[in-house]
């Protein structure tokens, strides 16, 4: 098991005791890039929660991302909502999707988001 970035460990904590959902961060993990915003994560599960139960087929999990976080010790994920995972010069979905990602698992980050232009070619645009 590899140890988690401290640095990053701290970037989470932020997020999760300042109960802000403005920090732009993208990440590598597993060879996939993933931008977006961070969430704390009782917020994350409850807009999660929220998707699931106005669906149809899947409204049952919904009661899975009402239970309380765990809080025993610093934060091991990151939780992100208004994320996409870059492929090429797009971002999948375009309108942003929830994500979370085991801080252990990240292999390179760096503040800020990444969006798209007109002309396909992608541009850091930090925090917003």
């Amino acid at each position: 098991m590899s140890k988690p970035d401290e640095l990053l460990v701290d970037v989470a904590a932020l997020v999760e005791s300042g109960q802000s959902n403005q920090m732009s961060l993208t990440v590598v993990t597993g060879g996939a890039v993933i931008t977006g915003r961070l969430a704390p994560e009782a917020v994350w599960r409850q807009r999660v929660s929220d998707v699931l139960t106005d669906s149809a087929r899947l409204g049952e999990f919904s009661a899975v991302f009402d239970t309380p976080a765990k809080k025993d010790g610093p934060p091991t994920h990151l939780h992100f909502h208004v994320a996409r995972i870059l492929q090429g010069t797009v971002g999948i979905p375009e309108t942003g999707g929830m994500y979370r990602v085991a801080i252990d698992d990240v292999s390179a980050w760096t503040m800020g988001d990444f969006s798209y232009s007109d002309h396909s070619t992608s541009t850091a645009t930090g925090t917003r």
